[in-house]
This record gives C-alpha cells, structure tokens and sequence, in this order.
C-alpha cells in the first residue's frame, strides 16, 4: 500500500523565481506531478526580475520530498535557496517547557514561593502527607515512563529516541484533559531497575503511563508497581488501545446489527496491545474469539506456549481452531489486527462472515488494506488519521487519567476500563452512528469529558464512597493549619 501525502511528512521550500506569468501554476504544477500536494504558497519578497517565494507542500516520506524538491531544481528559472522539513521544525528544541504558575514580583512572593515560607509548607506535609496532593504538583503530574523497546513502529530505538515520542505523549496530556505531565526516558531494559526506579521517584506523581515498553516485560513491570505503589500504574499500549477498540466494535455492532455476545472475533496479535484487547473484550462480553500471532493459531495443544499465550489458549478458542490465521477468518465476524502489516488481504475479508467489522490497527502500514478491506467488509476502522474511523488511544488515556486524578484513585481496575469504554462509544450519538463514523474525533472535546466522569464514578463506586471536591480538601488543609 502507497501512503498519500501527509502533512507529517511535509516541507517548506524557500525559492528565488523568475518574475514571470506563470511562474506560480508552473511550481504548483511541478509539485502536483511529482505526487505532492501545495497546501500552501507565499510570495515573501518581489523584486523587478525576480520573486522569493515560499511554498510548502505535503509529501509522503523522506524520499519523495526530495523528489519533489529535485523537479522544483529542474524547472528554468527557479533557484532552490534553503529547504525546512516542518515537523522537524517543531521539534526543535523539544515540545515542553517547564512555567511558573505563580508570580515573583518582589521580596514578598520570593519569602512565600521559597524560603522561609516554604518550610511552614514542607513541615505540613511532613505532618500530614495526605496534603502533597493538594500542596504540590504531584495533585495533577502524571510520569511518562519508557524504556524505548517498542516505539510506535520502529521497535526498540533506545530512550533517547524515544524522547520525541515521550513528549508528544505529554502535549496530549496537558492538551486534551490538562494533565501535567514529564517523560521519563530509562537507559535500562532491566525489569528490577525500571520497578525500582519508578519506585523512587513517585512521590512526586499522581500516575505513572507507561509507555512503549515490549512484551512480555511490560505485563511484569505493571504488575509489580501496580503491588507497590500506592497511585494509579496504567500501560496505555494495553489498556488505552483496549478501551478504544472495545468502544469502536461496540458502535460497529450497531451499525450491522449484531450482538456482542454472539459474534465470532478473530485477533492477529497476542502482545502486550493484543492482550489486553483480548482480556477486556471478554469482560465486555465476547464469547468466541481465536487468536494467532505468528506461529498461527493460539490452541491449547500448540507446543512451546509461553506462560502468556498458554493464558490466552485457556481463554479463547473454545472450537478448537486451529491453522493459519487466514483459516481462522473464514466465517468471522471481526477480525481485529494489533500485529504487522498485510497479513491478510481483501479476498480473505471476502471470506468472512456477511456484515463483517474489520480493525486493522498496525501502523503505518495495516494488515490489510482498507481500501481492500471496505470492498468486502460493512465497518473498517485503521489506527491512520487519513482513513474513516481512526483507533487511537489519544481518545482514552487523557480522559482515563483525569478521572482517576480527580478520584484521587490509588489503583486502575477493570471495572474502570469497561466504564471508559462505554463512555467513548456513547459519545458517538445514535442520529450520528454510520459505518464510517463509530469514533469520535480526537478533537472533540466531549471524547474526554465523558471518559473522565465515567472512570471517575467507577473509581468511586469501588472506593465506597465519592471523593471530596479538590478545593474542599484544601480548605480543611488550610483550616487545619490556621493558628
């Protein structure tokens, strides 16, 4: 599959022109041919003989921008001064900044912001620790945590590869539910060390995400924080993906008219992603599902099963299915790809069950092309922003961490999960729900807010009781400290 231009992949190309008629259809023109897309085109200086002009066009990758510059370098009367590559641009150096909230304008902010007065803060914590929450940033800072072993699609790139991925993680936070937070990049891939180290600096979160982290070491590494820590440990690869993939198959039922507890699931994937979607599918009520990964299918009789997998062939595959990942689709009614790209093709969607839902979630490139796949299947929804209904864990996680903050949960559970999930998918309104429309955009603002309120109840719910309102807490701090 050739990706389209995008807009990630976009450059600005600074050009001395012949001051002619058609000299702006003739750059356009150049572009448009070598496949790129104008999107935009700025005349920034004119001069008798010539003009400077800056254009900036949608490319698809590296390469085919320097195509595109090299057919600018072959037109007559066109000089190619400088060329800017603007996704590096924006990160130059770095997304994040550190700000102050609070003002120092003279001696008397100086005496309160820092010393003597903050001592009288410190030794309230001391006395009471229950008050960082509301005395500090630990009440809204969420720790971004990775050790760059399994980075989008590019594997394990190291930390500070990572770095870029990490910050982007973080802009999402503070954009989408005003959440704090600071990525953690760990030049370890040892489990104890990464345990240890989240351990030591928690003090000062409200969460920690882990992000990033391959499988099988993630499953252990959230587990034992999940035993030591006393705020919520939450691995968006899992559990974020999960929710959103839980959200989408429930509206894509709805459109084809099937029930959730009667459709037969087939998953290609049994990762950290794949496990998590598997586990809180069969909490939301999915009976039939087979998995395989790349050994084919997962089935209690396949030798050489890891401790994982020898979980998932108790837990699924109740027909005994086994084979090829292609056998295992026939007849299905969904298939949900958390795997590598083109491990099937249009002819095995052809193969499935009428009405079928397919989630071909590897990016960049999915298990099967959706153009492919929608000749055949009713919904098809990709983890990509330039195709329909767009699986993306930026719709859970935001909204996920805000209403555990603002249940000041100690933990993350299932029911938590479930609740966000059903949130996300009620956000898509009856009178809106069609095959290409069963997410909401990640820019609609209500994909968060429902999310939040939900997780938020369920936190309660399972705490016993609801959470006093934040400013609450802090006047009774404030009281309990007033001479």
């Amino acid at each position: 599959m050739v990706s389209a231009p995008s807009v990630s992949s976009s450059i600005t190309a600074r050009l001395e022109v012949r001051a002619r008629p058609t000299a702006v259809s003739d750059l356009t023109t150049a572009i448009e041919r070598a496949g790129g897309i104008v999107t935009a085109l700025d005349v920034t200086a004119s001069f008798h003989e010539t003009m400077t002009v800056d254009v900036t066009c949608a490319t698809r990758d590296t390469d085919h921008a320097a195509d595109v510059v090299r057919a600018l370098e072959g037109l007559e009367g066109v000089v190619v001064q400088r060329v800017s590559d603007r996704t590096f641009l924006m990160h130059l150096g770095g997304k994040l900044s550190i700000e102050s909230k609070v003002p120092l304008r003279n001696r008397d902010d100086l005496s309160m912001a820092y010393t003597p007065g903050v001592a009288r803060v410190c030794q309230a914590i001391a006395d009471h620790p229950e008050d960082a929450r509301r005395l500090t940033i630990k009440r809204n800072t969420i720790a971004v945590v990775t050790d760059g072993t399994a980075v989008l699609g590019m594997g394990d790139i190291g930390p500070l590869a990572a770095l870029p991925v990490m910050e982007g993680k973080a802009v999402l936070f503070k954009r989408f539910a005003d959440i704090d937070a600071f990525p953690i990049c760990l030049d370890t891939t040892d489990v104890d060390l990464i345990v240890e180290t989240v351990v030591a600096i928690a003090p000062a979160f409200a969460g920690i995400n882990l992000e990033d982290i391959s499988a099988p070491r993630c499953f252990e590494i959230e587990r034992r924080l999940r035993e030591r820590l006393d705020i919520p440990v939450f691995h968006d690869d899992q559990h974020g993906t999960a929710i959103v993939v839980v959200a989408a198959l429930r509206n894509a039922l709805q459109v084809v008219g099937k029930h959730i507890g009667d459709v037969r699931v087939v998953m290609s994937g049994a990762g950290a992603a794949g496990t998590a979607v598997l586990k809180l599918l069969l909490a939301a009520g999915v009976r039939d599902v087979v998995v395989a990964d790349v050994e084919g299918v997962v089935h209690r009789d396949r030798p050489g099963l890891s401790p994982s997998l020898r979980w998932t062939a108790e837990a699924t595959n109740h027909r005994g299915v086994t084979g090829t990942l292609r056998d295992a689709v026939v007849g299905a009614d969904v298939f949900i790809g958390l795997s590598a790209p083109d491990v099937i093709t249009g002819d095995d969607v052809a193969r499935m069950a009428p009405d079928s839902v397919v989630f071909a979630l590897a990016n960049p490139r999915p298990e099967v092309d959706p153009d492919d796949a929608a000749q055949h299947a009713a919904v098809v929804g990709t983890g990509r922003s330039d195709f329909a209904n767009q699986i993306n864990n930026v719709l859970a996680f935001p909204g996920v961490f805000r209403g555990l903050i603002d249940a000041r949960s100690r933990t993350v559970t299932e029911s938590m999960l479930l609740a966000a999930a059903h949130a996300l998918a009620s956000v898509v309104h009856p009178d809106e729900l069609n095959p290409t429309y069963i997410v909401p955009s990640v820019f609609n603002a209500e994909a968060t807010t429902a999310v939040a309120a939900a997780v938020r109840a369920a936190a309660e719910a399972e705490a016993g009781h609801a959470t006093a309102h934040p400013e609450t807490g802090e006047i009774a701090a404030l009281r309990r400290r007033t001479p």
